[in-house]
């Protein structure tokens, strides 16, 4: 029997893989300062209509239903990097992704149920539904630049009165350095999936989470932990949103029951200004961060998302890289130190080349 040592008891292990999201019950613990995620207990959660009593079952890439998946291999005997690196001011790349599709699914949250989610967004990989599984999207076709990635990139719809409002052409989806270190930073594992955010977070744990970036803007508004009362009615003014992904991994299982715990934020190394990963997540993966931008302005009083207030944001993201192209794309944007378009190109260092050709793929 593996060993699990954030392992819950056996019959909270159902309630949390599907309440845990919802924010139903939960409590933090102090013995992970750098993880985001409180763990659910509540064994019946009530969502956008459904009330849903929670089981563990076995499914999808979860062989036994206990909410964990364990990383082939694990990744263990890492120590957190607290070098201080050559001065590079970028280490990054953009994967930029068209949406794809909406549903009330969520492969994550709610494996296997279709219709069980409020609604989202999709951008990336074409397929993605509740059933979705690492096998079902690796490989796929995607809306993304780079035809290797097609991994799964979600968020809840966003509406004006009953309208729903769809983000126009790719969007921005930055992979860059979240510790001070970026040399450390390592791919993605293949399956490694998580969610950013809570849809029943209040305005304040929003603006206090640890991914806010700017919270909602547009036009000269920043700053908003909510929607804007109003934005100026011009073609060129949309509604805008940053959030950005913890970015430390604990090596050991790719999704866990609260679809949180296994990740975790930077912290800062004490006495200096330096990011690094917390010693129970030692290892550095991309830093993701969400740049929506949405064809919405004027009035904004009807403006609301599937999942509620304009705090309520979230989103979700399930890696399915092809794992030749993301090593590649991370070795020379991110460890390189460089600004990278998605072909992998820095236009201030041209000397240093692409990683990738004309077509997004490996040459």
């Amino acid at each position: 029997m593996r060993s699990s040592p954030k392992r819950l008891p056996a019959f909270l292990l159902g309630t949390a893989l599907v309440a845990s999201v919802l924010g139903v019950g939960t409590f933090a613990s102090a013995a992970d300062p750098g993880v985001d995620a409180p763990i659910a207990t509540a064994a019946v959660v009530d969502h956008s209509g459904h009330t849903m009593a929670a089981s563990a079952q076995a499914l999808g890439d979860d062989a036994d239903g206990d909410g964990y998946i364990p990383a082939v291999p694990q990744v263990t005997g890492v120590t957190p990097s607290g070098a201080t690196p050559p001065q590079a001011y970028f280490h990054e790349f953009q994967a930029n992704c068209a949406v794809t599709h909406t549903a009330p699914d969520d492969p994550i949250v709610f494996p296997g149920q279709s219709g069980a989610s409020h609604d989202h967004t999709f951008m990336g990989n074409r397929s993605t539904d509740a059933a979705s599984t690492t096998g079902s999207l690796h490989g796929g076709s995607t809306t993304c630049k780079a035809p290797a990635d097609a991994s799964a990139y979600w968020m809840p719809s966003l509406y004006k009165g009953d309208q729903k409002i769809l983000p126009v052409g790719p969007q921005v989806i930055y992979y860059k350095a979240g510790v001070t270190d970026y040399r450390s930073v390592r791919p993605f594992p293949k399956g490694l999936r998580f969610v950013v955010g809570n849809p029943m977070q209040s305005a304040q744990e929003f603006r206090a989470h640890k991914g806010f970036v700017e919270g909602w803007e547009c036009g000269d508004s920043f700053f908003n932990t909510d929607f804007p009362a109003s934005c100026p009615s011009r073609p060129d003014v949309q509604l805008n949103l940053r959030m950005q992904a913890p970015s430390c991994w604990n090596g050991l299982y790719l999704d866990t029951p609260d679809h949180r715990s296994h990740m975790a934020y930077p912290v800062v190394k004490p006495g200096t200004n330096d990011n690094m990963c917390p010693a129970s997540h030692p290892v550095a993966l991309p830093m993701i961060e969400f740049k929506m931008a949405w064809p919405v302005n004027g009035d904004m009083s009807q403006v609301r998302l599937a999942s509620g207030r304009g705090y309520s944001f979230h989103y979700d993201f399930f890696n399915a890289w092809e794992e030749r192209t993301l090593k590649a794309m991370v070795d020379h944007c991110i460890v390189g130190g460089l600004q990278c378009d998605p072909r992998g190109y820095d236009q201030n260092q041209p000397q240093r080349g692409a990683v990738l050709n004309a077509e997004y793929r490996l040459p």
